[in-house]
């Protein structure tokens, strides 16, 4: 099977179930920034397995393997757009256990860190770095879920499940610097004078 159909050279691709819709409709933009968030936390897994020799991170980067899992389960259940609660449906849907998972694991990495205070700047090491990066991308691809709710009815628990992941990302991120012996980098205001 060759890797292009020719489906998409006119600006529409199709969803589960065989609709076809423009690639700027608001859904396709959604699994975008999923599938983008994914490729980002593999390069991130790629970067943390520098330490896993000595293990310093390698619970952390089960983790991201873990829920580069998950985002596939979080794009096919975007990718199709006829979500009912009440029907079983043959696409794999997001789950309260998954939410359950995500919370689990910040609860545990979030008791090993100190307190905070003060902002924090993404920053740190470079590990910690991509992980903000993760963050980031994760908090736009929840804002596109959000529009796309906003139009179109999906799981609700997608909503909840990008939201806990984005705040994952930012406990493991704190949790690297902490690990590597820096401190997270805070935010100072500067004040402009003329």
């Amino acid at each position: 099977m060759k890797i292009y159909t020719k489906t998409g050279d006119k600006g529409n691709t199709g969803l589960a179930g065989g609709t076809r819709v423009s690639k700027s409709d608001p859904r396709i933009m959604a699994y975008g920034q999923v599938d983008e968030l994914n490729a980002n936390l593999g390069l991130a897994v790629s970067i943390l397995s520098g330490e896993a020799a000595d293990k310093m991170l390698s619970d952390i980067i089960e983790v991201l393997l873990s829920i580069q899992n998950d985002l596939f389960i979080v794009g096919s259940d975007l990718a199709d757009p006829a979500y009912d609660p009440l029907v079983n449906s043959r696409t794999p849907r997001v789950e309260k256990d998954m939410v359950a998972r995500i919370e689990n694991n910040i609860d545990n990495f979030e008791s090993k860190l100190d307190p905070i205070s003060y902002f924090i700047l993404p920053g740190g090491t470079c590990e910690s770095s991509i992980l903000h990066v993760c963050r980031s991308v994760a908090r736009r691809a929840e804002v596109s879920i959000v529009s796309l709710a906003n139009s179109d009815t999906i799981n609700e628990t997608l909503l909840v499940y990008i939201n806990r992941l984005s705040d994952l990302l930012f406990v493991l991120a704190r949790t690297v610097n902490k690990r590597k012996n820096i401190k997270d980098v805070a935010w100072r205001s500067t004040k402009i004078t003329s």
